[in-house]
């Protein structure tokens, strides 16, 4: 039987690129039988926790893998690459790797030259993209990229189908001779199913910005590159048949699984001789005296000792003291704000200043497992919401204080509404500016 493995898959967060989601190559991949795929988006990670998601929605039956990978695109001139963290601590170079290129630029960008690759590159394994022309430029480059990488370096090919096909598989199996970075087939994936093919011609307009009648060469020549079968892939590979067999070989060295992240929140400064749980206790317990000024009774007592031991057992102490520590800058400079959500059932929250309701109170049906549980075994979620004038005094606070080594901005990412979808898509189809405004009802 068969086996192959695609490591060469971009999904929707490549942007303008990839016309599937992440869930829907996890499924089709599954369903033909590949034993995993490796998701490559480019310069970004944004599409493997989605995939992994999905592979753990197939059910705790299935040996399908979906591998954490990225595709990273150069600004030196440098083959794009294909990179996959084989452990923990290749994924924490690839990400400070990302970052790195990622704050050179302006949002949305990365800037990454091949200097910065080979700083992280200890525990990838690396897959070269080849250009479209296969001259002497490239196959320096390629023997340049395989003497650093030698023995976890593969040369990626694929057929799209062209005239040139064989010929150019030819000339890329020479290529893996000549530099000893081994080929290995992939697809080229840029969706899941070959229906999907109309809504990638659609997205490159938008990307190039000009309509479907004037795309010409920029469009993809057929609806190929989708995810194909194990055996589809035998077949088209029918003079390589090692190429097809590495993707196997190479999945079985990645050994990293997002799984394998856990918690690991750093330590937060605190009194000399103090541990942070110590240093929680007594800010808790001087606040309780504050909050309970006419009176703490042994409900109270029981509440806060109970919350603050369970903080000690899984380890939280630091991230309390943190909220802590900004609301208490905030308040100190008279911003406004208030903890929400399930911080509200918290008492150390309460004691702290975080948030505003006492959940001990007997009118209060508020539950502390709702906010922090140990069977969950996921850590808490404090929400604190700032006047928003002055949001960003508090942001800056927080880079001053922690620094841009540990904070960072969260951000969901922007979906196009209907009705700017409709004028994208209408404009890319070539209508009339009033065409696509009367269908969006703008």
């Amino acid at each position: 039987m068969t086996r192959y493995v695609e490591l060469q898959a971009a999904t929707n967060f490549s942007f303008l690129r990839g016309a599937s989601h992440p869930h829907e190559l996890v499924e089709t991949a599954a369903a033909l039988g590949l034993d995993a795929i490796g998701i490559v988006d480019r310069n970004s990670l944004a599409g493997v926790v989605r995939a992994w998601s999905a592979v753990k929605d197939l059910g705790a039956h299935t040996t399908f893998r979906a591998f954490t990978g990225c595709r990273l695109d150069f600004a030196d001139g440098t083959p794009s690459l294909l990179c996959y963290p084989s452990d923990r601590e290749a994924y924490g170079r690839l990400t400070r790797l990302l970052t790195a290129g990622q704050r050179r630029c302006l949002k949305g960008e990365c800037e990454l030259h091949w200097e910065d690759y080979l700083q992280h590159s200890e525990g990838q394994l690396t897959l070269v993209v080849p250009p479209d022309r296969l001259d002497a430029a490239f196959e320096a480059d390629l023997i340049m990229i395989a003497k650093a990488l030698r023995g976890s370096v593969w040369l990626a090919a694929s057929r799209p189908y062209g005239a040139r096909d064989v010929h150019r598989l030819s000339k890329l199996a020479a290529l893996a001779q000549v530099s000893g970075a081994p080929m290995v087939a992939t697809n080229d994936v840029l969706y899941h199913g070959p229906e999907r093919r109309a809504l990638q011609d659609v997205v490159t307009c938008i990307r190039e910005t000009c309509t479907i009648h004037d795309a010409g060469l920029r469009l993809e020549a057929n609806a190929e590159r989708h995810l194909k079968s194990p055996e589809e892939m035998a077949r088209l590979f029918a003079k390589f048949p090692g190429a097809v067999a590495r993707s196997v070989e190479i999945a079985a060295r990645i050994k990293f699984d997002l799984g394998q992240l856990r918690y690991e929140y750093p330590d937060e400064p605190v009194p000399s001789g103090k541990t942070a749980i110590q240093h929680l206790r007594d800010l808790a317990w001087a606040g309780a005296e504050w909050r309970f000024a006419g009176g703490m009774g042994e409900k109270e007592r029981a509440t806060i000792q109970h919350e603050l031991d369970l903080i000690e057992k899984l380890g939280f102490a630091n991230y309390f003291l943190t909220v802590h520590d900004i609301v208490a800058w905030a308040r100190g400079q008279d911003i406004l704000c208030q903890g929400r959500g399930s911080a509200a059932n918290s008492c150390v929250c309460f004691c702290l200043g975080i948030t505003a309701v006492d959940p001990t109170k007997d009118d209060q049906d508020l539950l502390f497992s709702r906010f922090i549980s140990e069977k969950r075994g996921e850590p808490p979620d404090i929400d604190v919401d700032f006047e928003h004038e002055r949001r960003e005094e508090v942001m800056q606070y927080v880079y001053r204080r922690y620094t841009r080594e540990r904070a960072a901005i969260v951000a969901t990412v922007i979906h196009y509404r209907p009705r700017m979808a409709i004028r994208q898509v209408g404009k890319a189809l070539g209508l009339t500016e009033d065409v696509t405004s009367a269908l969006s009802g703008t």
